[in-house]
């Protein structure tokens, strides 16, 4: 017997299964004929099994606790700060220029040491300004015998005045040329002086204690009186300064504290280096119309020469402390489409999102204005898995 065609169907609560065969030959008549099978009620309560073990395995299973770390909001006294860029400064800064015209012959120091006050930095060619020196000093000389000569024609000849002998034309005359002798002594003594002067300008010494920079003019070389450039340039690095700049609308407290006692300020390259401290000693007389800003300068001993002029520095200028804040850690704070906010631990380790208002961040933390509470526990990391209402599990406390 062969199956020509089979269905499938459910009627009334009961499947029928039809077929059509075929017998062969000796059973032609057997064609067409509909075989039915009817399921009893366990194959009912059978398939009923099936379907719901079915939908028990496309059931999603509750999710696991999300593994955060927290930290309490707690209250605490925090600095209020003014942070900036600011860069170094000389104390001072110094061209070294030749006050005379000459050979230079020879270099005292060598490119970047420091030097003292007063200490010899270059010497120009002396032997000109010697030979000048000798001269005016020869032209004194002469010109103070004739005036010992002259001095005595004018007694001689204003005694024979009196005498009625000599004229007073005569007596006039040697007087007059008393005085142009006098004179002409005084030019001498100062063209003497200046000569004295020229040649020590053929010794340059350091104006102030500093650190000397690239060598500009090289030994040999014929320097001019106050050329540029420089022979070199001296950098004063103890003191130092650090320059920045803050927002105008600071200006007031900044004048406020400054009045009620020296304001302190921290300094630093970078945040894995220690500070370098000082004191607040310069504010402008003049706000920047163009950038809206306020410049003020530091003054550092820098004792070991971390500051370099040049430097770009962070610059925390402490006007004053806030006492008793509410203060998290900065990396609880979240920031979404209506502002900032922090998962907050609720009972049964579930958190709820609640939106805050923030001020300064000092030190790692922040203040925290409204919106949390002293005591209350906030999620510190693991948020981006987190929406409010989910469990957590917290594996570490800060």
């Amino acid at each position: 017997m062969k199956v020509l065609l089979a269905r499938t169907r459910v009627t009334e609560g009961v499947i029928l299964t039809e077929a059509i065969v075929d017998s062969g030959p000796a059973g032609k008549d057997l064609s067409g004929r509909i075989l039915a099978l009817r399921l009893s009620g366990l194959g009912l309560a059978l398939l009923a099994f099936l379907a719901g073990c079915s939908n028990k395995q496309a059931a999603a299973p509750p999710p696991a606790p999300v593994p955060v770390r927290v930290a309490r909001v707690t209250l605490k006294t925090v600095p209020v700060e003014l942070r900036a860029i600011g860069t170094v400064e000389a104390l001072s800064t110094v061209s070294i220029k030749s006050k005379v015209a000459g050979e230079l012959t020879a270099v005292h120091f060598r490119e970047g040491q420091d030097v003292r006050k007063s200490d010899l930095l270059f010497e120009i060619d002396r032997q000109p300004f010697e030979v000048a020196l000798r001269q005016a000093e020869a032209a004194l000389a002469r010109d103070q015998a004739r005036l010992t000569n002259a001095r005595a024609q004018a007694a001689r000849y204003a005694k024979l005045f009196e005498e009625g002998v000599a004229s007073r034309e005569q007596a006039d005359q040697t007087r007059a040329d008393l005085d142009s002798l006098e004179a002409t002594v005084r030019a001498d003594q100062a063209a003497v002086e200046k000569a004295r002067l020229d040649l020590s300008y053929c010794s340059i010494a350091s104006p102030v204690d500093g650190r000397t920079g690239s060598l500009l003019v090289n030994e040999g070389n014929l320097v001019k009186a106050s050329d540029d450039p420089p022979l070199v340039i001296l950098n004063q690095l103890t003191p130092i300064y650090v320059s920045f700049a803050v927002p105008e609308q600071y200006l007031v407290a900044i004048r406020r504290f400054l009045a009620a006692g020296r304001l302190p300020i921290s300094v630093n390259i970078t945040e894995d280096q220690p500070s370098e401290s000082g004191l607040l000693t310069f504010v402008d007389n003049a706000v920047d119309s163009a950038t809206g800003t306020i410049r003020l300068k530091g003054t550092f001993a820098n004792p070991a020469r971390r500051l370099w002029p040049g430097q770009f520095v962070n610059v925390v200028l402490r006007l004053s402390e806030q006492a008793n804040a509410v203060v998290v850690p900065s990396e609880a704070l979240q920031t979404g489409q209506s502002g900032q906010f922090v998962y907050v631990v609720k009972d049964e380790n579930v958190v709820e999102s609640r939106p805050v208002s923030t001020g300064r961040s000092v030190q790692g933390v922040t203040v925290v204005e409204k919106g949390l509470a002293p005591g209350e526990v906030v999620v510190t990391d693991g948020q981006l898995r987190l929406v409010s209402g989910a469990k957590i599990q917290i594996k570490e406390a800060l």
